[in-house]
C-alpha cells in the first residue's frame, strides 16, 4: 500500500544499502568530494582495507559509485566518484530520514522545558 505524501516516512523505507555506518559514510564522503583514493577513504572513515573494499564493492555493484583503477608509481590506486544514480539514492535517503526525524525547533523548545514530575509509587505514612 502506497504512502500518501503528507504522511511521515517508516524507518524500513531507508535504503538497506546505504544504512550501513561505513557505505552511509563512502556516500557522504563522496557527495562532498568530487572523488576519493581509496586510501583516502579509508583514512577518513578510520576503516580496514578489507571492511572498505567489501563495503565499496557493493555500492559499485548497485550502481552507486564507480571505480576507476590506475597505477602511480607501479602501484595501484584506486579512485571513487559517486554517480548520479547514487546521488540520487542519497538524497532520498536523506529526504526519508529527515521525516524521521522531529523538528530541530521542537527538541529545542522540549529541552528548555521543566522535568515532568513522577509521582511516588510507594508514599511514606508520616
Amino acid at each position: 500500500m502506497a504512502r500518501k505524501r503528507s504522511d511521515r516516512p517508516v524507518p524500513n523505507e531507508l535504503d538497506p544499502l546505504i544504512h550501513e555506518r561505513l557505505r552511509l559514510g563512502i556516500l557522504s564522503a563522496l557527495a562532498v568530494e568530487e572523488s576519493i583514493s581509496f586510501t583516502g577513504l579509508r583514512d577518513l572513515l578510520a576503516s580496514t582495507d578489507g571492511n572498505l573494499s567489501v563495503q565499496a564493492r557493493r555500492l559499485e555493484e548497485a550502481g552507486y559509485i564507480s571505480c576507476a583503477k590506475t597505477f602511480e608509481e607501479r602501484k595501484p590506486r584506486s579512485t571513487y566518484r559517486l554517480t548520479p544514480r547514487g546521488r540520487a539514492a542519497l538524497e532520498e535517503y536523506l529526504e526519508v530520514l529527515a521525516g524521521l526525524l522531529p523538528d530541530i525547533s521542537s527538541v529545542r523548545r522540549a529541552r528548555g522545558r521543566a522535568p515532568r514530575r513522577t509521582i511516588d509509587p510507594l508514599p511514606t505514612l508520616g
